[in-house]
């Protein structure tokens, strides 16, 4: 027997920790099993969330913006698909060297780019927006994990500069910025969509999985416009506008019988296909931001509330003699001095001091209450977007000047297209037309402001003006009777008149017999020598209205040979305000 063997100690545990350890092993087993039996089967969103977080992404469907159209259906404002450059970070894998390459071909700063990745929870994130279709192949060409292409639109104006100031444009969002696209942007945008889709590891989609939300596209938006027309007026104004060297120009053609706005145009403009270098001053739609002083074209209206009061009829006689009247201290002056004047003749001559009469023998409160049932002191409600009241003051607050001054359109402020839409009223039988951008399908309801009897008499007056011996033969038109009042205003500068700087306007209808069209016309600071409103401004308005008058197929009232020019050494009927 070996006493050593039998002599070495034997470690013997008590019974019961082997049953404590095996005991806590089970009940280890069992937790493990009922956790797993949790997430796998009664709450397995948990897992499934992380699952999913690996592969599965949601996409939004971009909405395509609605078309804007002209009243024949032209294409005015269209979207093309795009491709943008996006990311998820969270999928990233790329070197250093295409880092550095990714961010040449974006044409960006590699800083930037690691900026706009350096997010690792996000799952979305633009790197470039809308490139060239060439551009974004060398992109995707590097094969950069995480990094794919977002189909996108972008907005494409086949007028370009001709209709910019109408139409407008939108942002890099496809939300509308300017104009039409702004003020109607809720029925052109539409609703974006998105739908779930699995990508692999480079990003690309390898299957669609749900559908989440449909896009709702944006609507066709049909205006009054006539693309065709709209054409002539831009041609006609920019021609004018650098004839006469002025700072700008504004034109709008109206149908009389339903309010349409045909055409609506400014000079300078811009390419709204091209704004990197777009000066923010040229985007304000001048025809409807901008207000001026009207000037003698506002003298009908003091003629039609004199008639409408019964105070003067047409052939009532005003003495303008001897060219100037004083109202306290201040002096009126006619700039083309004549004797007794009918009251067609104030008009047609356009005598401030004939004007001034009839005005001062009204009560403010009736003058003032013509001028502002014909639309001035409040917005046209086109519903352009930054459409101005312009400023006709309260009548209580008028002195006898600014009543005589008022008469001839100093003192008081309007946009173009509320001088156009204000014509309405004798290019019908005085009803005021409302205006609107986009196309009716027949006459408008007009609100009445002067009576039948009161819009012919004055319309008679109009045509006086443009015939020989009035302020704008140049106004008329082969085959057409028209009707028109020029206007010419120093223009405010620093709380005073300059007394270089003019506004011309002209404002007409046309055929007198049946009236289609209102045309109205304004010229900013022409320089080049001549600042008249029936030498700067009406030739333009004879242009477009002939032009218009032919494309819309208007029966002629008149011979062809109607036209009757002064004679080159005839005096010229001047005006200034």
């Amino acid at each position: 027997m070996n006493t050593a063997a039998a002599s070495t100690p034997v470690l013997r545990l008590p019974a019961w920790r082997s049953r404590v350890l095996l005991a806590g092993l089970l009940l280890w087993f069992i937790a493990l099993a009922v956790r797993a039996f949790y997430l796998q089967g009664l709450n397995n969103d948990f897992l499934r969330q992380k699952g999913e977080s690996r592969y599965s992404r949601v996409v939004e469907i971009s909405a395509t913006r609605g078309m804007i159209v002209d009243r024949n259906d032209e294409p005015l404002a269209i979207s093309t698909p795009v491709e943008s450059v996006a990311a998820s970070p969270a999928d990233i894998e790329t070197t250093p060297e295409q880092m550095l390459r990714l961010a040449q071909l974006l044409e960006m700063d590699a800083g930037e780019v690691k900026k706009r990745l350096a997010d690792p929870k996000r799952e979305f994130v633009y790197l470039k927006r809308q490139l060239p279709p060439e551009q974004a192949a060398k992109v995707v060409g590097l094969g950069i994990p995480g990094v794919f292409l977002q189909r996108e639109y972008r907005r494409y104006y086949p007028a370009g500069e001709v209709m910019a100031h109408l139409i407008g444009f939108t942002g890099v969002d496809d939300n509308g910025q300017e104009a039409i696209e702004l003020a109607f942007d809720a029925t052109l945008a539409g609703k974006p969509g998105s739908r779930r889709v699995i990508k692999d590891r480079l990003g690309h989609i390898v299957e669609d999985i749900e559908s989440i939300r449909r896009p709702q596209q944006g609507q066709k938006l049909k205006l009054s416009i006539d693309t065709k027309i709209q054409y002539l007026a831009f041609r006609e104004l920019k021609a004018a506008v650098a004839v006469n060297r002025a700072k700008a120009g504004g034109i709008v053609v109206l149908d009389a019988a339903s309010g349409e706005v045909l055409a609506m145009a400014n000079v300078p403009s811009y390419n709204p296909n091209n704004r990197d270098k777009l000066d923010p001053k040229r985007t304000r739609n001048r025809a409807v931001t901008d207000l001026f002083e009207p000037g003698s074209t506002l003298k009908p209206f003091t003629a039609a509330a004199a008639l409408e009061a019964g105070t003067v009829r047409p052939d009532s006689v005003i003495q303008t003699a001897p060219g100037q009247m004083t109202i306290g201290d201040r002096v009126i002056h006619d700039a083309h001095p004549q004797g007794a004047l009918t009251v067609a003749q104030v008009i047609q001559k356009s005598s401030n001091v004939g004007a001034a009469k009839i005005a001062l023998a009204l009560p403010a409160e009736t003058l003032w209450k013509l001028f502002s049932q014909a639309g001035f002191g409040v917005p046209p409600q086109s519903e352009f977007p930054g459409e101005v009241s312009g400023r006709l003051r309260a009548y209580k607050t008028w002195r006898p000047i600014e009543q005589a001054t008022m008469s001839y359109g100093h003192g008081i402020s309007v946009s173009l297209l509320q001088l156009a839409r204000a014509y309405t009223i004798f290019a019908t039988d005085g009803e005021l037309k409302p205006v609107t951008l986009l196309k009716r399908d027949g006459p408008a309801q007009g609100v009445p402001v002067i009576s039948p009897a009161t819009a012919q008499a004055v319309r008679k007056m109009l045509e006086m003006a443009v015939l020989p011996g009035g302020t704008a033969p140049r106004a008329q038109v082969a085959g057409y009777r028209v009707a028109g009042k020029t206007g010419t205003a120093h223009k405010l500068e620093g709380g005073g008149y300059a007394p270089n700087k003019y506004v011309s306007a002209f404002v007409g209808f046309a055929p007198v017999t049946h009236p289609r069209l209102v045309v109205a016309v304004m010229i900013d600071e022409p320089s080049a020598g001549q600042y008249y409103g029936g030498t700067v401004a009406a030739p333009v308005f004879s242009q477009v209205m002939a032009g218009a008058l032919r494309l819309l197929a208007v029966p002629p009232d008149a011979p062809v040979d109607n036209v009757v020019l002064p004679p080159s050494s005839a005096p010229e009927i001047k005006e200034e305000v």
